[in-house]
C-alpha cells in the first residue's frame, strides 16, 4: 500500500488522502465480447483482435472483433430500446437521473479494478487512473444524473392569440467513437449526457484500448439499464467505425480523435442521413503510445532535428520493452517545424521565443488547431488580454488540464465542433420542439 500527502490537482480534492490501493495482479479478463442487448455475443464473423500491454509489449487477451454485421444488430436493439412505450422511452426523467447515480455507485465500487484495467489497457500509471480518470468518470456521471429532470424548454410570447412553448426531445440513436488515451473517462463524457437526455447509444472503443468500455457492459447491466440502451462494439475504425458513421438509423454521433479521421466522420454524416456530430478534434497532448504510435513520435523528433531545432534533451527511446520515449525537449524551433505546427501526441516539447504579446497572439493563432491553450504570467490583466485574443476553445490561466464535469470542453477551427461536458452538453443530446396552440378568442 502506498500513501499520498498533500494537493492533488486535476479537480481532486485537497486534503490528506488515506491510504491507496495498489493495482489487482494478475486480473482475470472477463468481458471481451460484443454487448448487444444486454448480452455478449460473439462476432458474426467469428474474428478476433489482439490487445495490448503497451509498457510491456505483451498481449493481454484477444477480443471479439465486431465489423457491419454487428453494427447492425447494435443498432436494431437501440432503435427498439429507444421506440415509445420501451421501457426506456416509459422511464421518468428523474429515473434515469438515478440509473446513472447507480452506475457511479458500480464505478465507485468497481473502481480499483477498472483503473487496473485501464493502466493494462493505455500503459498509463495506475495511481493516475485511480485518482484522476476514475474520479473524471464518477464526477461525470453525477454532475449528468443531476440535469436529467432539470431539462426543460420555454413558454415563449407571440403575437395574437397563440400559446407557444418549446420542448426539449432526446434526439435518438446516438454513436460514440472514442480514443485511446482516455478510454473510459471519454467514453463517460459522451455516455452520460446521451443518457441524461434519454438517447440511446452505440459505442465504438479504440480497438488499441477496449477493456475498460467493454466492462462496463456489465455495470450498465447491474445498474438496470434496460435492454439495448447501451450497445458497445469493440472493432476497427474503418470497418465498426464506418458502420456507425454511416448507418442511416444512427441520429448523431460524437467523436474523440484526429482531425483527419473527423473530416471522414463528417463526409459520412452527410452521405449518410445529415446526422448530427461532435467533434473533439486534434492539439498538442502527450499520452503513452503504442508501436504504430511510437515510431510516428521517433519520426518526428527526427524531423526537429533535421529541419535545424536544438535537442536539449531526451530524443530516443528508453529501455528494452514496451513503447517508452525519454521527455524530449527542441530549443530554437520556429514556426514552420513540424514539431510546431502538426499534433505529435507523445513527450516533445518545443520552446519557441516571442518578442511582444501582439507577436505571440497572431503566432499562437496560427495553426489549424483550436483546442486548449495556457497563459502563464502574475499580471492578470496580460492574463486576461491574451485568453480573450487566443482562439481556443479552452485557456488555462496559470494552470494546465484543469478539467471539470461542469465547464465546457471542445475546440475551435479544426479541433472539432460541439462541447462535451457542462450544460452546453446537452444541447448537443436534444431536439428542441416547437409547440403553438392556438387560443379561443371568445370573449369571457
Amino acid at each position: 500500500m502506498t500513501t499520498t500527502n498533500g494537493t492533488i490537482e486535476n479537480g481532486l480534492p485537497d486534503k490528506k488522502m488515506p491510504m491507496l490501493p495498489k493495482p489487482i495482479t494478475n486480473l482475470e479478463i472477463q468481458h471481451n465480447q460484443i454487448f448487444i442487448n444486454n448480452e455478449w455475443h460473439q462476432s458474426v464473423s467469428g474474428r478476433t483482435f489482439p490487445v495490448y500491454n503497451p509498457a510491456t509489449g505483451e498481449k493481454i487477451c484477444d477480443v471479439q472483433e465486431a465489423d457491419k454485421a454487428d453494427v447492425d444488430k447494435a443498432v436494431e436493439a437501440a432503435k427498439a430500446a429507444f421506440q415509445k412505450g420501451s421501457p426506456w422511452r416509459r422511464l421518468d426523467a428523474s429515473g434515469r437521473g438515478k440509473l446513472l447515480h447507480k452506475l457511479g455507485d458500480l464505478l465507485e465500487r468497481n473502481r480499483v479494478i477498472l483503473a487496473t484495467l485501464e493502466t493494462m489497457d493505455t500503459g498509463k500509471p495506475f495511481l493516475h487512473a485511480f485518482l484522476v480518470d476514475l474520479e473524471g468518470c464518477i464526477r461525470t456521471l453525477r454532475y449528468f444524473a443531476g440535469w436529467a429532470d432539470k431539462i426543460q424548454g420555454k413558454t415563449i410570447p407571440v403575437d395574437e392569440s397563440f400559446l407557444c412553448y418549446t420542448v426539449h426531445e432526446p434526439v435518438g440513436v446516438c454513436g460514440a467513437i472514442t480514443p485511446w488515451n482516455f478510454p473510459l473517462l471519454m467514453l463517460i463524457w459522451k455516455m452520460a449526457p446521451a443518457l441524461c437526455c434519454g438517447n440511446t447509444l452505440v459505442i465504438k472503443p479504440a480497438e488499441q484500448t477496449p477493456l475498460t468500455s467493454l466492462y462496463m457492459g456489465s455495470l450498465i447491466k447491474e445498474a438496470g439499464f434496460p435492454p439495448g440502451v447501451v450497445n458497445i462494439v469493440p472493432g476497427y475504425g474503418p470497418t465498426a467505425g464506418a458502420a456507425i458513421t454511416h448507418h442511416p438509423n444512427i441520429d448523431k454521433v460524437a467523436f474523440t480523435g484526429s482531425t483527419e479521421v473527423g473530416k471522414l466522420i463528417k463526409e459520412a454524416a452527410s452521405a449518410s442521413n445529415l446526422k448530427r456530430v461532435t467533434l473533439e478534434l486534434g492539439g498538442k497532448n502527450p499520452c503513452i503510445i503504442d508501436q504504430e504510435q511510437f515510431d510516428k513520435v521517433l519520426e518526428y523528433i527526427q524531423s526537429g532535428k533535421d529541419e535545424g531545432a536544438k535537442l536539449e534533451c531526451g530524443g530516443s527511446a528508453v529501455g528494452e520493452r514496451g513503447f517508452f520515449i525519454k521527455p524530449t525537449v527542441f530549443s530554437e524551433v520556429n514556426d514552420d517545424m513540424r514539431i510546431a505546427r502538426e499534433e505529435i501526441f507523445g513527450p516533445v516539447q518545443s520552446i519557441l521565443k516571442f518578442k511582444s504579446l501582439d507577436d505571440v497572439i497572431k503566432r499562437a493563432n496560427n495553426s489549424q488547431y483550436g483546442l486548449t491553450a495556457a497563459v502563464f504570467t502574475e499580471n492578470l490583466d496580460k492574463a486576461l488580454s491574451v485568453a480573450s485574443a487566443l482562439q481556443s476553445g479552452t485557456v488555462w490561466i496559470n494552470c494546465y488540464n484543469a478539467l471539470h464535469a461542469q465547464t465546457p470542453f471542445g475546440g475551435f477551427k479544426m479541433s472539432g465542433n460541439g462541447r462535451e461536458l457542462g450544460e452546453y452538453a446537452l444541447t448537443e443530446y436534444t431536439e428542441v420542439k416547437t409547440v403553438t396552440i392556438k387560443l379561443s378568442q371568445k370573449k369571457l
